[in-house]
């Protein structure tokens, strides 16, 4: 808390290459600070910290409006294609220390494709990767992005449907994190409405964890 008038939450975003990281990224801060495109290699090859601006409308404690910050570490991919999965996770491993580490992190957002099947290799290369950055307690730290909501919405599914639908793996990984997901359409760029709408969700994520943050001061730089 920078004062009592205004909150800062601290986030970082992983996934595989092309699942829309970085576009979430800009989505979450309302901006274009981090490159995103299509691309036939790994496009994020270091971490950069991203910051909105003081927003308001978003969210209340005790009866009074706080300003809100939003900070986004983004991250290359893992697996990568041009650096090893040392390489990824120590440079992950020192950016979290060096703009987290005072602070804390709120929530780590592992990116997912919705329109995409997740299969076992892929959830254990996942889970074990952010098991190794954020230590036993990640599961309280992580929530899903499913990106790409838009391709799943134009082939008939709706956020119902989709769930049904969704192999046992997808499912398992989001029971263990106590189904934290929010669907995010990767084609538009959200509105200011919807913007809201995916910050209360996280705030929610975070209030139930009794915002807390995970400490990570232990991370070496």
């Amino acid at each position: 808390m920078a004062d009592s008038n205004e909150m800062t939450i601290n986030l970082v975003v992983l996934g595989r290459t092309q699942t829309g990281k970085s576009a979430a990224g800009n989505s979450l801060l309302g901006s274009s600070d981090f490159e995103s495109h299509r691309s036939p290699s790994s496009v994020t090859a270091h971490c950069s910290l991203g910051r909105s601006c003081r927003l308001l409308g978003i969210m209340r404690r005790n009866g009074c409006e706080l300003a809100l910050r939003v900070q986004v570490l983004d991250t290359p991919s893992y697996p990568h294609s041009d650096l090893s999965r040392e390489h990824v996770r120590d440079r992950v491993r020192s950016a979290l220390g060096h703009h987290f580490g005072k602070e804390g992190l709120h929530l780590a957002l592992l990116a997912l494709r919705a329109d995409l099947p997740l299969c076992p290799d892929e959830r254990d290369q996942a889970v074990h990767f952010i098991q190794e950055l954020l230590g036993p307690t990640w599961k309280d730290f992580t929530a899903v992005l499913l990106t790409h909501a838009d391709k799943a919405e134009e082939a008939g599914f709706s956020e119902e449907a989709y769930l049904h639908s969704a192999p046992s793996t997808l499912l398992s990984l989001l029971s263990s994190v106590q189904h934290k997901y929010i669907f995010l359409d990767n084609q538009k760029n959200l509105t200011k409405e919807e913007r809201a709408i995916v910050l209360r969700k996280l705030l929610n994520f975070i209030r139930q964890n009794n915002y807390q943050v995970l400490p990570l001061k232990h991370i070496k730089e």
